[in-house]
């Protein structure tokens, strides 16, 4: 279709396994074109060659950077130049940025700057810097299946004899690895010290998201359609993907969450919040706390711990109110007064029981 858009794939190959090409290329492929096939790495190394068995399969443009520092990625500088050409020479509208490396966060954000979507691919380690960076970032240790996977041969398990070959790879490696305890400690340090925090968004933070967007854009009655609903949680945390946690859509993924109702109006699916049932004994327990206070009443903040340690689950916002102030003025038998500038109480009403 000539609305398509047309994105740039440049991969890390010293970041990305080959075992990742296929859901790479699905990916993007999802989205539109895929107008330039790059990676780049140090094609006269070993730790290609896994690779090179891949590039003219997919059609993939090879560009050769050579490791000028041991232990040291060098197809960093390569990507980015290569990035800012495409930007000022090519006619694209994406960039598929495939790596797990946050050196690559500035250039994310620079091509969102100039107008561009910017997906990111890399595995789960991948640092949060540069999945916050990203339009949207796909996991790819998460979004594979295990036998997309295996990319290489899978002559293997053939008993005994190749648990032997095994043992014995193990047993002359081990002494080699002994002489060049550098190499593995550079990567770990490296990984170390470039996260913060790694970035899949835990369900807690999707379900505070899913409530806020509903509360904030859903229309009172019909709540907020579900692709809108999807698009705007895209936004918030562009790491989102059903797939991380083991759903294959997004509707599926929302019938987890016990707070959620859809509902079919005219060729849309439409997400709201259920209104709880009437909880009386919620109400009843906050009064009773209001009454032991007496007629001194009970500061405002002191009550909202307490209902909050006793209801570790209460949310005003369930109860379609934006701060517990309101939920307590909802409750006919209470009302809150300014006991000072800063200082609110909570009574119990002249006539109240």
């Amino acid at each position: 279709m000539a609305d398509e858009k047309k994105f740039a794939i440049l991969i890390d190959a010293d970041n990305i396994a080959p075992k990742y090409i296929n859901s790479i290329l699905n990916e993007i492929s999802n989205k539109g074109i895929i107008t330039y096939k790059r990676i780049y790495g140090d094609w006269t190394s070993s730790n290609a060659g896994s690779w090179k068995k891949v590039l003219l399969r997919h059609s993939l443009t090879p560009i050769q950077q050579y490791s000028y520092t041991y232990g040291k990625n060098s197809t960093d500088s390569a990507m980015i130049i290569d990035a800012m050409d495409i930007l000022y020479g090519g006619d694209v509208d994406g960039f598929a940025l495939c790596s797990s490396d946050s050196d690559f966060t500035r250039l994310a954000v620079r091509l969102r700057e100039a107008g561009k979507m910017v997906v990111g691919l890399g595995e789960s380690k991948t640092p949060a810097p540069f999945c916050a960076a990203c339009n949207e970032f796909k996991f790819l240790d998460r979004i594979t299946d295990d036998d997309e996977k295996e990319e290489t041969p899978k002559k293997k398990k053939k008993g005994e004899s190749d648990n032997k070959k095994k043992t014995a790879a193990d047993n002359k490696k081990a002494p080699a690895k002994t002489k060049t305890p550098d190499i593995p400690e550079v990567t770990d340090t490296e990984d170390d010290s470039q996260d913060e925090e790694t970035a899949i968004t835990t369900l807690e933070t999707i379900e505070a998201s899913l409530k806020d967007i509903i509360l904030a854009s859903g229309d009172e009655t019909n709540g907020i359609d579900m692709g809108e609903l999807g698009s705007r949680l895209q936004k918030r945390h562009p790491d989102f993907d059903t797939r991380n946690y083991g759903y294959s859509k997004f509707s599926i993924f929302l019938k987890k969450f016990d707070f959620l109702s859809m509902e079919h109006i005219g060729t849309s699916i439409n997400v709201m919040l259920k209104v709880p049932e009437e909880d009386n004994s919620l109400e009843n327990r906050i009064v009773e706390i209001v009454s032991q206070a007496g007629e001194k009443g009970i500061n405002l903040g002191t009550l909202s711990s307490e209902v909050n340690n006793e209801f570790p689950n209460f949310s005003p916002k369930e109860y379609g109110f934006s701060k517990f102030e309101q939920f307590i003025r909802s409750i006919d038998r209470l009302e809150v007064k300014n006991a000072g500038p800063l200082n609110k109480k909570v009574f119990i009403k002249n006539g109240g029981n």
